[in-house]
């Protein structure tokens, strides 16, 4: 009898194995994964999927599995295992009031060790560690055990909701297990420093969460930078532009930059002189395009959007007046995900950011507030400007080139200006600026200008 008694309390053990391991598996898996299995036409997958769907019904039912193999073992075990030391003590003369006091304690101890040791601990670190195995082979069993108790399990299940209800909680579904865009971000951090994905893949995860925050002003040309030919331009005047500037698209106005009326695509052109031979006395007007005109603050994520559907690769930004104030092209939207896109003729293009040493760096004017409030670690006021350059403008309106401003512990110096443009800002730590030649900052820039390469770009 000892023995068939063990035998059922082994069996017993096993199943609360069966129902924890099920309980912490359907929490831990991810939904994504068995969505992929199901599209493979994994049956098993399948039954998955209607678990972690109805998680609340499902993990009331582990709950109760636990609780019923868990009362058998009590009942059953401690008995049992009385039974079996007894003989055993009386066969070493211990007193027969100290008997039953000892072994009800060691029977005590083994089953609670048994239970909490082989039941409960070590399946919970299996399906921790292997829950997509462990819900795709326990999801048939616990269907068809959630069938057999369905009256026992509506019951509780209902009378525990009834008390939640009462402190303002909901049913746990499959959409509680959403993760918000912090807990992602977090997620991919610890991936990549496990090695799951590489540097790229981090970045490239991490711009796009920052992709919905941005307008369309925070990355526009802005209008004193904006390349464009009148209306009345010959294509040879076009042709002047092109050797020098070397843009695909360039914006074409009625008298002045507010008056933008459409765009030219050199592409275009240039297939109609391959096939012509002569287009010397025809004008642009045969070749403009429509143009997206847009307020300034649209986020850039509808703007893409618009532009896709529109297929129109450039957009006029105006401003709260109907100005225009600057343009954005699709090109200007992907380098927010991808980072600079650089072709054949962007060799001798300026990187935003050059760092010179620790604490010492070369900006572009254009550089946003947020963009240097991150890499310095400080808190520039950017209520009301954009730019660094702007900040710059806003603190000193008379600034000229060689102009120094400081803030927190680091120095502001304008070293390159056009007009009342600023173009370059060299920003170093209070400390160092007098270790600095005075013409560092400007030594610097030019040899950026030819390689990029002698300055660590960040």
């Amino acid at each position: 009898m000892d023995i068939f008694n063990l035998v059922i309390i082994a069996i017993l053990i096993a199943f609360t194995a069966f129902f924890v391991a099920s309980e912490f598996a359907i929490i831990r898996v991810r939904s994504s994964k068995i969505d992929q299995l199901v599209e493979e036409g994994n049956k098993n997958a399948i039954a998955a999927k209607k678990i972690i769907t109805h998680l609340d019904e499902y993990l009331s039912a582990c709950q109760l599995g636990i609780t019923i193999t868990a009362l058998g073992i009590g009942w059953l075990g401690e008995e049992t295992i009385h039974e079996i030391l007894s003989p055993l003590f009386q066969l070493i003369h211990i007193p027969e009031t100290a008997v039953t006091i000892i072994s009800f304690s060691l029977s005590f101890a083994i089953i609670t060790f048994l239970h909490v040791v082989v039941g409960e601990l070590a399946p919970k670190t299996f399906a921790i560690h292997k829950a997509e195995a462990i819900t795709l082979l326990s999801a048939r069993p616990l269907i068809a055990f959630y069938k057999v108790l369905f009256p026992f399990i509506w019951v509780l299940n209902g009378s525990a909701r009834v008390i939640t209800r009462m402190f303002g909680l909901k049913p746990v579904s499959e959409n509680d297990l959403a993760h918000s865009e912090e807990e992602l971000r977090i997620i991919v951090s610890e991936s990549f420093k496990s090695g799951e994905i590489n540097q790229s893949e981090f970045k490239y995860v991490n711009k796009i969460f920052d992709f919905d925050d941005r307008i369309a002003k925070e990355i526009m040309v802005p209008r004193t930078e904006i390349i464009s030919l009148e209306q009345a331009s010959s294509l040879d005047n076009l042709m002047e532009v092109i050797q020098g500037e070397q843009f695909t698209r360039y914006p074409i106005t009625d008298g002045d930059k507010d008056h933008i009326i459409g765009m030219i695509n050199v592409k275009e052109i240039m297939t109609a002189l391959i096939r012509s031979k002569d287009l010397s006395a025809k004008k642009l007007d045969s070749y403009i395009r429509p143009v997206i005109r847009v307020i300034e603050t649209i986020p850039i994520h509808d703007l893409l959007v618009k532009m896709q559907k529109e297929r129109i690769h450039m957009a006029i930004l105006m401003d709260e007046y109907g100005g225009t104030s600057g343009l954005v092209t699709v090109e200007d939207i992907i380098e927010e995900i991808v980072g600079d896109i650089r072709d054949e003729f962007d060799m001798d293009e300026i990187p935003s950011i050059q760092k010179v040493k620790e604490n010492h760096f070369i900006l572009d004017a254009k550089l946003l507030i947020t963009q240097v409030n991150s890499l310095l670690s400080i808190e520039l006021d950017d209520e009301d400007i954009d730019t660094l350059g702007g900040w710059i403008l806003t603190s000193n309106y008379d600034a000229t080139e060689g102009d120094i401003l400081t803030f927190d512990s680091y120095s502001f110096k304008i070293i390159e200006m056009e007009d009342h443009h600023i173009r370059y800002v060299e920003v170093m730590k209070m400390r160092e600026v007098e270790e600095l030649p005075e013409t560092a900052g400007q030594r610097q820039l030019a040899q950026s200008a030819v390689s990029t390469s002698e300055a660590e770009i960040v």
